[in-house]
């Protein structure tokens, strides 16, 4: 269950996948319910919780509860080059903003909420400082050097009221 909420998730050819909570006679933790429909779809999630039955790696890729499986002895060098690929290449404030429109989006009622909300961000960060490095590492052919911080996140949620915090 604690891989459920990562935004990305690998693992080696090796690994066994199981959510044997019905076969303990306990219930699902950790925000399972939460994440894993969302992750698998519905008919994954119950299968997967009703038998409580241990699956293989290979179950779990072409189920999409991982994206990549790797030789054990290569996982952790995959980790390491997919991080870099994010980290080394996007902006960290435009990553941090669609993290949050991605997730705060599963549970709104219209797809005009979303546009409200990218339309704000896309103000926000329209004329910022990686905006304007993005674009001119672009033409420029070059990596892009961006400086702007995720402690400075614009908030474009305005109007989002969460009642329990």
């Amino acid at each position: 269950t604690m891989i459920l909420p990562m935004d990305v998730r690998i693992a080696s050819t090796d690994a066994r996948f199981g959510l044997v909570f019905n076969r303990r006679g306990i219930i699902m933790e950790g925000a399972s319910s939460f994440f894993l429909p969302r992750l698998v779809g519905m008919p994954a999630t119950l299968d997967w919780i009703y038998s409580g039955r241990v699956f293989p790696a290979s179950e779990a890729l072409e189920k999409g509860l991982v994206s990549s499986l790797h030789p054990p002895e290569s996982l952790m060098d995959a980790a390491r080059a997919l991080a870099h690929e994010y980290a080394d290449h996007t902006a960290p404030v435009s990553t941090a903003l669609t993290r949050q429109l991605c997730w705060r989006m599963l549970g709104a009622s219209h797809p005009m909420e979303a546009h409200r909300a990218e339309s704000r961000a896309l103000m926000a960060r329209g004329g910022s400082d990686d905006a304007v490095e993005g674009v001119k590492s672009f033409f420029e052919k070059r990596p892009a050097n961006f400086t702007d911080r995720v402690s400075s996140l614009p908030d474009v949620f305005p109007d989002w009221v969460d009642p329990e915090f």
